[in-house]
C-alpha cells in the first residue's frame, strides 16, 4: 500500500483541541468539520497530504474530531515521532494511516513523500533520501485497506 504526497510539517505537542477546537464539537458533518481542521495551529494555513510531526502528535482528549477532520481535508498519512495513544488508535479505527519514526528526518513542509505502508519504506522525492520506519502490522493494514475498523469488522461476519 502505497501514499504519494506533499508534507505538511507541524512541531511537537499539537494536542487534539489544535487539531480540531473544542468549540465545533456540535458539529458532526464531516463536510463542515474539514473547515476547522488544524485551526488551533499557529501559522497553518493550508492542509497537505501527508502530516509530519513531532512528538506526542494528537495528545490530549479522547475524542475522535481530530482524525476525522484530517481524514475529510484530505490527509492520507501522518507521520511522527511519537502520538498520543487514544489519537493513534482513532487515526486507525477510522481508516486513516499513521506511522511513527524513531529518529528526526529531514522533512519540511512542501517536500514529497512516497510512503510504502507494508515495508514502512520513507522516500523523500524532494531531498533524494529514504529511510525505514516500523512499518504496521498485518491486521493494522487490514484495517486500512477496509477503510476503518468498521468495514474491516462488517467483512468479517
Amino acid at each position: 500500500m502505497f501514499i504519494r504526497g506533499k508534507v505538511l510539517k507541524l512541531g511537537d505537542d499539537i494536542d487534539t483541541d489544535q487539531i480540531y477546537p473544542g468549540k465545533y464539537l456540535p458539529i458532526t458533518d464531516e463536510k463542515e468539520m474539514v473547515q476547522h481542521a488544524l485551526e488551533g495551529v499557529p501559522g497553518v494555513t493550508g492542509i497537505s497530504d501527508i502530516i509530519v510531526a513531532g512528538k506526542n502528535f494528537g495528545c490530549g482528549s479522547s475524542r475522535e474530531h481530530g482524525p476525522i477532520a484530517l481524514r475529510g481535508a484530505g490527509v492520507k498519512l501522518i507521520i511522527a515521532r511519537s502520538f498520543g495513544p487514544i489519537f493513534y488508535r482513532n487515526c486507525i479505527n477510522i481508516g486513516l494511516p499513521i506511522l511513527e519514526l524513531e529518529a528526526d528526518l529531514k522533512i519540511e513542509s512542501g517536500d514529497e513523500l512516497e510512503v510504502d505502508l507494508t515495508t514502512g519504506l520513507i522516500r523523500n522525492i524532494t531531498r533524494q533520501w529514504t529511510h525505514k520506519a516500523s512499518p504496521l502490522s498485518g491486521l493494522e493494514l487490514e484495517i486500512f485497506g477496509a477503510g476503518g475498523l468498521l468495514n474491516y469488522l462488517r467483512t468479517k461476519t
